[in-house]
């Protein structure tokens, strides 16, 4: 989607000290745009048949209590983490608002027991598992990742999952699978920002299947030694340490094995801002920004930007994936 010349941000429009610079104003933009194209939400029946039955139901039960855990210090880094508040409170996630504060203040009451997820596509297993399905054959582990948004900032969290691919061995995938496909549950009545037309809800990412299958890819359940908190992604979301945070789909109701590279939802909104890669590199500015440093989550405005690091500091473990690539025009 194109945007008129009038509208689009230049570098110079991004304050220094932005705590939500970029994305949010381009978000504004994109909205009038599709408010002036006659663009409406999602009508009800489409809403009902988009959910496809995955929408919790009302009175859904408690969350049982988190099974014993520990870290894993091999794959953890050894900064402090941000706090539950610093991690909680200030969030990219659409579905419920532009504003950081919005996923907070929004989701609370959104439903995330019962849940399920469809697998489908190019593997041997296919069809739909309920949440313990997905969780029980695992032992959770605790690891501290680097997080690095697009946007220019970052924090330390320690999150709680299992390794994605060890998920994903279990379906089977076949010769065909080149790529995961991750979908975010569909459902306005309960998500307020997918009545709005910023995005084409509903929100979709993806990986190749070798960084899917990598070790350090997780499918986290939780946070600071507990469940994930709803404005975080509950009960199922992404984290790939080394990539911007919007690749790190979050309440995930499907996962499908590809032989194409998936469309994914802000590579399709903004491709010459977004890629499907979206490796974190320093050396490759956002075109309305520089990512060269960023601000850290909780150390005050005050505080000197600090130098962000190739692969977001994982550049030993991943950086052999793109041997061969361009990694400025593979952004």
């Amino acid at each position: 989607m194109d945007f008129d010349t009038e509208n689009r941000i230049l570098p110079s429009d991004i304050p220094s000290d932005a705590t939500d610079f970029g994305r949010r104003r381009v978000l504004s933009v994109l909205a009038a745009s599709a408010a002036a194209a006659g663009l409406s939400p999602l009508s009800e029946p489409a809403v009902a048949q988009a959910a496809r039955g995955l929408s919790p139901a009302a009175g859904a039960s408690k969350a049982p209590p988190v099974p014993p855990f520990k870290r894993n210090a091999r794959w953890s880094v050894t900064e402090a983490p941000n706090s539950w508040d610093d991690i909680t409170t200030y969030n990219n996630f659409y579905e419920f608002g532009l504003d950081k504060s919005d996923p907070y203040e929004k989701a609370q009451a959104f439903r995330t027991r019962p849940w399920s997820v469809d697998i489908a596509g190019e593997a041997e297993v296919t069809g739909r598992f309920t949440l313990e399905d997905i969780i029980k054959p695992h032992a959770l582990e605790e690891r501290v990742y680097r997080f690095r948004c697009v946007e220019g900032w970052s924090r330390i969290v320690p999150w709680l999952g299992f390794p994605l691919g060890d998920l994903l061995k279990r379906f089977r995938p076949t010769s065909r699978a080149k790529f995961v496909e991750m979908t975010t549950l569909l459902d306005p009545r309960q998500m307020p920002g997918q009545r709005t037309g910023v995005l084409d809800w509903p929100y979709v990412e993806g990986l190749r299947i070798d960084e899917a299958m990598h070790p350090l890819t997780l499918l986290a359940v939780g946070l600071h030694g507990r469940w994930l908190p709803n404005q975080s992604g509950a009960p199922l979301r992404l984290v790939v340490p080394w990539k911007y945070g919007f690749k790190s789909v979050k309440s995930i109701v499907r996962i499908r094995f590809t032989e194409r590279q998936p469309r994914t939802s802000w590579n399709v909104a903004a491709p010459e801002e977004y890629g499907f890669f979206a490796n974190v590199n320093p050396a490759v500015d956002h075109p309305r920004w520089s990512q060269a440093k960023e601000r850290r989550i909780g150390a005050g405005f005050l505080a000197p930007r600090i130098d962000t690091l190739p692969f977001n500091g994982y550049a030993a473990e991943v950086a052999s994936l793109y041997r061969g690539l361009d990694l400025r025009r593979f952004y």
